[in-house]
């Protein structure tokens, strides 16, 4: 699984991970901290770090092949962007929904 595709299901499930493994996998995938930083920053092993960041993925993939909500929105945003094009004078409140949907911001920020 590419970073890519991770951060899609992390967003949708990081709540399921612990509070830890939410801070690790933050500080590696958002903010780019290397392996040594985050083991100096948590006060762990490197390997440490690495097994967590493992145990994350595999986790994550299994809540998404169990449930599949990202892989549903990704369709159903799709869907809005359709809708939208198909609907112009509709489009900026159905972009919104399809903004909620993605991020729960709604478009606003």
């Amino acid at each position: 699984m590419k970073d890519f595709e991770f951060m899609r299901i992390w967003d949708r499930y990081n709540p399921l991970l612990t509070r830890t493994q939410r801070e690790i996998t933050d500080l590696y995938f958002n903010y780019d901290l290397s392996l040594t930083e985050i083991a100096e920053e948590k006060g762990c092993s490197k390997q440490g770090v690495s097994d967590c960041l493992n145990i994350c993925r595999k986790k994550l993939e299994e809540y998404e092949q169990k449930l599949g909500f990202a892989e549903q929105t990704v369709r159903v945003k799709e869907a809005l962007g359709l809708f939208a094009k198909r609907n112009p004078e509709h489009a900026e409140e159905i972009l919104k929904i399809a903004d909620l949907l993605e991020n729960g911001k709604g478009g606003e920020e």
